[in-house]
């Protein structure tokens, strides 16, 4: 079945779901496919406390919710599904979606989002929003004098430990090897915060806590092959995230990560007449509010390309 519309909107979070609502107030009826996780990342945190206009914070499936339910209300086409392929070699575009439609578009918006990496333990998994993260800046506040632990060795985890140095009693940096790969600059920020302690050589076994969330962590130290635990009460993971981009990679230029490359200032990609917003393209913020922003940018942009 074939459907022509003007915005097509790939992904869902708050960059999609912004431009839903800005492109719908435009009369530029978007139908938006929301990928696997319908509502992006935020679905699966818990308080959010950063995002502006909520003085008491809000539970992040809650915000998306919200945001979903505003685009519906202007009139946007939201659809639970997954674009499988696109062809962006001549406009209009075309999108082939897993409910069998294929969807010819005079313009496109991704926001398909960048996935965190985590160590794929089955436990990381369980207490995921319950004390175990992938964003110290969204969750490092609830753990001001606490102790806590970042799992990584490059300048990501770097950063989130220095970061959280200024919130927690105490950070341990988790890192498999005896040397870290961030760069020098990183690493004597590092070395200088004084409750920041490096374990080194050391893998995670296991996150072990109970109803009320994470307390502590199983280490093996790779040099003496003994389990090591330590008592925390938040796990952040920096190894990284990978950009859902695989889809567009035929079409789109992409950094060597995978991140969409967009014009200085703009969300305009290498085509005309396709935008990207959010996590897809952010390598550096990877917050929900520069998210919604540019999301925004990306509807304004893709109605004045249209009347163009």
């Amino acid at each position: 079945m074939t459907e022509n519309i003007q915005c097509l909107i790939i992904g869902s979070g708050p960059a999609g779901y912004t431009a839903a609502i800005y492109a719908s107030r435009a009369n530029l009826h978007p139908v938006v496919y929301t990928g696997i996780q319908r509502g992006g990342q935020l679905t699966i945190t818990t308080e959010i406390d950063n995002f502006p206009g909520h003085p008491n914070g809000i539970q992040g499936p809650k915000l998306m919710e919200d945001m979903e339910a505003q685009a519906a209300r202007f009139g946007a086409d939201i659809r639970q599904g997954i674009v499988e392929k696109v062809d962006f070699s001549s406009r209009p575009f075309k999108a082939w979606a897993d409910d069998g439609k294929e969807i010819i578009a005079d313009a496109v918006i991704i926001a398909t989002g960048a996935s965190a990496r985590y160590l794929g333990l089955e436990s990381e998994e369980r207490f995921k929003g319950m004390g175990v993260s992938a964003c110290a800046t969204c969750d490092g506040f609830f753990y001001r004098n606490q102790v806590v632990a970042v799992a990584g060795g490059g300048d990501t985890a770097c950063e989130e430990a220095v970061y959280l140095a200024g919130i927690a009693k105490k950070v341990y940096l988790i890192h498999r090897r005896d040397e870290l790969r961030a760069s020098k600059a990183m690493q004597e920020r590092v070395f200088k915060t004084p409750n920041i302690e490096i374990l080194w050589s050391r893998t995670t076994d296991e996150i072990v806590g109970d109803d009320d969330g994470v307390t502590g962590i199983i280490l093996n130290n790779l040099k003496t092959n003994q389990k090591e635990k330590y008592d925390i009460s938040g796990f952040f993971v920096a190894i990284g995230h990978h950009p859902n981009t695989e889809v567009f990679k035929d079409f789109i230029e992409c950094d060597k990560e995978g991140y969409i490359i967009t014009k200085p200032g703009t969300t305009q990609t290498n085509i005309p007449g396709v935008f990207a917003a959010g996590d897809v393209q952010d390598t550096r913020f990877k917050q929900a509010i520069t998210a919604a922003g540019t999301g925004c940018m990306a509807a304004i942009e893709l109605e004045k390309f249209l009347k163009q």
